[in-house]
């Protein structure tokens, strides 16, 4: 198969299918294979707790469980699973929205704001950020060497999943 052709949607009017591209489907089935610990072709709170475990993560609550398996109209087989995906990445702002909230502090249009700048307006405006939650952000997109978060770039990330070149 050709690259062309892996990028490519697969048609169809509102099948669940048509919502992604072929290579994203390819991951969710990856995925949903990994967390289908039986390999019984559903995911169920076994399965959740063993994907858990897996994780790090010993003592998860079976309420925890319960609620994420209700979430599902009904047994968690893959095209369940691949719905419930998209219904909630359909609410995900697209690139542009996000980029027009951080130009608000980049006037001047330049593509970055000073990092110390944008972590005193995430700590002390509206949803505040908590230092954990700055931390976890300067890991994930350091300052340049000037001290600038490049959130052109960030904004990239956050809407298609992986840094361009």
């Amino acid at each position: 198969q050709s690259p062309k052709k892996a990028k490519k949607k697969i048609e169809g009017g509102s099948n669940v299918f048509s919502m992604f591209e072929q290579t994203q489907i390819q991951e969710f089935k990856e995925a949903f294979t990994i967390m289908d610990q039986n390999r019984d072709g559903f995911i169920d709170k076994a399965d959740l707790r063993d994907t858990f475990a897996a994780l790090g993560r010993l003592n998860v609550k079976n309420e925890e469980l319960e609620d994420m398996v209700k979430e599902a109209p009904g047994p968690i087989n893959f095209t369940v699973f691949l719905t419930m995906f998209g219904e909630k990445l359909k609410g995900t702002d697209p690139e542009e929205t996000i980029l027009n909230a951080f130009k608000i502090f980049d006037p001047e249009g330049k593509g970055r704001i000073k990092a110390d700048y944008i972590k005193e307006m995430l700590m002390t405006q509206a949803d505040r950020f908590s230092q954990e939650e700055i931390n976890q952000m300067f890991a994930a997109f350091p300052p340049d060497v000037s001290g600038n978060l490049d959130y052109k770039n960030l904004c990239y990330v956050i809407t298609h999943g992986e840094e361009k070149d």
